[in-house]
């Protein structure tokens, strides 16, 4: 066990949880779903502001474009939130990155708006735990390194994106260009209630695929027509049949179809797969491919397959073990408890891990019920997790290395 330094001591000190909870609050108010674009714009612009406190330049990047496919197959650019980003000390030998994220999952006409206390030490509301929470924790360990003096030869980025809910589109090239030449990443997505860290973590893909038939009487030609839908059922079949170890496929949704009387010309698959490793990612693509391919030639239709493995599989390796066990030694000399396991879910820290990071992705606040209108902040975690970030962030820039 290592004995806290009195520059540790003091810098761990100057975290205060009133401050920290009353930002969580007023950052919650706003709603700052996804595609709520004002919403969006209000919290990037008190977020900047609350950042403004450390020593770096706060801009607002915009957003790289995002196609998405429509129901009726057309393809369109939806549009979303700035992305906050902050550098300091850009020169420093040692640097690391930092990020989370600004948007919920929760739009602007979903029932869930308001704050409400479960009891004394539990705040219940949109965002709190994921991750309002976890940008309150954040902006408090930065600024409790920063008051140690002790960062001179390290500097950062700080990345708060608007649509790591909806996978980080509109940002995922922005995050690998921060990772080049970073020693190690935080981010903030919540712990667990019991401060469980996510471990490894699978990846994710989604995909569109837009299959276009030949409409016909379903009476006086039937046969005449190539049926869009039936092509799309049985690719929904197949590809649930590549599921197995390692690989879960989910085909969820098929948009299409038309009247009774009338063979379907037009029909869209959606469908989700998780593979737990970059060798599956690769066989899955060519699985994918070949599984269309066949639809094509049997069904007589054409295909056209909108999508990528957007979120990377994440396993831990050696760097990362080493992250991971300076953060558990940093609890154990402030008395917090630090374990970790394998997640299904996915994040940014999957994308970080992808460009050969070592990233820890669940620094945040411990909550739950996330993604849901019981989804809870565990207030005491505020400070328990900002100070287990400060003294990380203070042994990292201390030996410049893992």
């Amino acid at each position: 066990m290592h004995t806290l330094s009195a520059s540790e001591r003091q810098a761990l000190e100057t975290i205060e949880q009133p401050p920290m909870l009353g930002q969580v609050q007023n950052w919650a108010a706003i709603n700052s779903g996804s595609g709520n674009l004002d919403g969006l714009a209000t919290t990037a612009n008190l977020l900047a502001d609350a950042f403004s406190a450390l020593p770096g330049e706060v801009t607002l990047v915009e957003p790289e474009p995002v196609d998405r496919v429509l129901s009726d197959g057309t393809v369109t650019t939806v549009a979303h939130g700035r992305h906050l980003l902050m550098t300091v000390r850009p020169e420093c030998p040692t640097q690391l990155l930092f990020t989370g994220h600004m948007d919920t999952v929760f739009p602007a006409d979903h029932h869930f708006q308001t704050l409400r206390w479960l009891d004394d030490g539990t705040l219940n509301g949109p965002g709190v735990a994921d991750m309002k929470g976890g940008i309150a924790v954040m902006l408090a360990a930065l600024n409790a390194a920063e008051s140690s003096g002790k960062l001179a030869q390290t500097g950062y980025q700080i990345l708060i994106n608007s649509d790591e809910e909806v996978g980080s589109p509109s940002s995922a090239q922005l995050i690998a260009r921060l990772a080049q030449n970073k020693l190690a990443a935080l981010t903030y997505e919540p712990a667990l209630p019991d401060g469980t860290l996510a471990g490894e973590r699978g990846g994710s893909g989604n995909f569109s695929i837009i299959i276009s038939g030949k409409s016909a009487h379903a009476g006086r030609n039937p046969d005449d027509g190539r049926n869009a839908l039936l092509a799309a059922a049985d690719l929904a079949l197949r590809l649930k049949q590549l599921s197995r170890e390692g690989l879960s496929v989910n085909p969820a949704k098929i948009d299409g179809g038309g009247p009774n009387n009338v063979v379907p010309d037009h029909a869209i698959l959606r469908v989700n797969f998780r593979p737990r490793t970059p060798e599956i990612v690769q066989q899955t693509d060519v699985d994918l491919r070949r599984v269309i391919a066949d639809i094509e030639r049997e069904h007589d239709v054409r295909a056209h397959l909108h999508g990528s493995f957007g979120r990377p599989p994440k396993p831990i390796d050696d760097e990362a073990a080493k992250l991971l066990g300076l953060v558990k030694q940093c609890g154990a000399d402030l008395g917090i408890p630090v374990a970790w396991r394998s997640s299904g879910g996915v994040c940014d820290g999957n994308n970080i891990a992808a460009c050969g990071v070592p990233v820890v992705d669940t620094m945040g606040v411990r909550g739950g019920s996330i993604h849901s209108s019981d989804e809870f902040l565990i207030v005491e975690s505020l400070v328990e997790r900002a100070q287990l970030s400060t003294l990380t962030i203070m042994r990292l820039s201390e030996k410049g290395t893992l």
